[in-house]
């Protein structure tokens, strides 16, 4: 039987001392290694990639699926998961969804992992 993790708000940007400033504690650890398991799949790179550069600024999820080459109930399975982990928020107009960046919770993960970056 697989070991149950412990719940952890991810929707809020990742807060804990950078990885480089020394041993980090089980607790920011955990909740480092859950938003980095959202983006373990090309495809949601992919999409994070496609909402950062849409020039609108959000996206419609039928527009997600098309240009990366999917079912929109597949991509919608990855959008709720980066949904989960706090990087992208979702407006549902009509019949449509459309998604948009969260870019705090991304820079706040750069940031996390080297306090250099983006700088």
């Amino acid at each position: 039987m697989p070991k149950a993790l412990p719940v952890v708000d991810t929707t809020a940007p990742v807060c804990c001392p950078p990885v480089a400033a020394g041993p980090i504690d089980d607790d920011g650890a955990l909740e480092i290694a859950l938003r980095l398991k959202a983006l373990a799949d090309p495809v949601r790179v992919k999409l994070v990639s496609l909402l950062f550069s849409a020039e609108a600024g959000e996206v419609c999820g039928c527009d997600l699926a098309t240009a990366v080459g999917l079912a929109e109930s597949t991509v919608s399975h990855h959008l709720s998961q980066l949904r989960r982990a706090g990087m992208v928020e979702s407006e549902r107009r009509g019949m449509n969804v459309y998604h948009r960046p969260r870019r705090d919770s991304l820079v706040a993960l750069c940031s996390v992992l080297d306090p250099n970056c983006c700088r």
